[in-house]
C-alpha cells in the first residue's frame, strides 16, 4: 500500500471490458508529509475520490484484480481508501 494525491482524470473512449463503468484518475505518490515520491500513474477509482484528494493505493494486480472481481483485468493499481489524517509514530528514544 502507498500513498497518493489524485492530480487529474483519465477519459479513455475505447476501454478494455474490464475497465467499463470505471473511473481512472491520475495519481502522484507522496510521502506521509505529502512529499511526491516517484512518478504519476494511472489507479481505478473504487472510492468515488476526487482531484486533491489523499488516497491509499493498492499496487498488486493480482489483489486489485480479485477486488473488482474481474480475473483477467489489466489492472495494476486501485484507489482503495481517501486519507483523512495521517499520525505519524514518535520515534523510538536512543539508547
Amino acid at each position: 500500500m502507498r500513498l497518493g494525491r489524485v492530480t487529474g482524470s483519465v477519459v479513455a473512449t475505447i476501454k478494455h471490458d474490464s475497465l467499463q463503468g470505471r473511473k481512472l484518475m491520475m495519481v502522484q505518490p507522496i510521502d506521509p508529509f505529502g512529499n511526491d515520491q516517484g512518478e504519476a500513474l494511472v489507479a481505478v477509482d473504487t472510492v468515488q475520490a476526487g482531484i486533491g484528494d489523499r488516497v491509499l493505493l493498492l499496487e498488486e494486480g493480482n489483489s486489485s484484480r480479485q477486488i473488482i472481481q474481474y480475473e483477467n483485468a489489466p489492472i495494476r493499481c486501485l484507489i482503495v481508501g481517501i486519507i483523512d489524517h495521517v499520525e505519524l509514530a514518535a520515534e523510538p528514544a536512543s539508547v
